[in-house]
């Protein structure tokens, strides 16, 4: 059922995309997340501030200006063709100058999505649990990024849906990647992950010790991960924090 938020979510992507001026790094498309509200959501499209959300309880879209929900669509029932209708509608009403387009340039991982593709809720539990991912990592990389110096936005990226960071290491000359991914070929389910990078070459992880808590990979993936089943916030930390001292060593 998580397939449904990350669908539900190229709609922001898809607005970044329409109205927001193209960066090389694709970072105009990728998403906030608001743990307050519970919502994932865009960047500001317009000189007023305003911003396309998605809100995992009520599993709607809304249109938010000056923090205030002016205008919502209840995703339940709806079909991919009538979410598009509704968006295109708000956005010409607002005068946005560029048309509203759902057009992405990357593949997601499931089957393309048609007109008559009906949006079905997951249950209230299913949200609760995958908002409390999303809230967990938000924590768990706020702290982490402090505690270790490093100095990076946190945010969501349409395509893989993970929540992630990335920086450079202090006098060194490797790059990190660190966040929750959505699970995939590496883990079957939700998992953190941290790799480092000297150019664009993943740091060979094969001589290193173990980890107190996950585990690291050297195959296609070269780094750690630790599935995020029964993980608190001081448990996701104290993960990042020593495949952090490990890369730093």
């Amino acid at each position: 059922m998580s397939n449904q938020i990350h669908i539900a979510a190229q709609y922001l992507a898809a607005a970044s995309i329409s109205f927001l001026p193209k960066k090389e790094d694709d970072s105009h498309t990728n998403l906030g997340f608001n743990k307050e509200k519970g919502y994932l959501e865009t960047w500001p499209l317009n000189d007023r501030g305003c911003k396309i959300t998605f809100d995992y309880l009520n599993f709607s879209l809304h249109w938010v200006a000056n923090n205030t929900v002016r205008l919502s669509i209840l995703l339940d029932k709806k079909t991919h063709r009538e979410v598009l209708n509704w968006l295109e509608s708000l956005t010409t009403s607002l005068t946005i100058k560029k048309p509203y387009a759902y057009k992405l340039h990357y593949e997601l991982p499931y089957d393309s999505i048609s007109d008559d593709f009906v949006f079905k809720k997951p249950s209230n539990n299913v949200l609760r649990e995958l908002l409390h991912n999303r809230i967990l990592a938000q924590n768990v990389l706020e702290k982490t990024i402090k505690i270790t110096s490093l100095e990076s936005d946190i945010r969501i990226w349409p395509h893989h849906f993970d929540t992630g960071a990335f920086s450079s290491i202090k006098k060194s000359d490797l790059s990190i990647g660190l966040g929750l991914a959505i699970p995939d070929s590496t883990q079957d389910g939700y998992y953190f992950y941290i790799s480092a990078y000297k150019g664009h070459d993943g740091v060979d992880t094969s001589s290193f010790d173990s980890l107190s808590l996950g585990e690291w990979k050297n195959k296609d993936f070269k780094g750690a991960v630790l599935p995020i089943s029964d993980i608190d916030e001081e448990k996701g930390i104290t993960f990042f924090k020593e495949a952090i001292s490990t890369y730093k060593n």
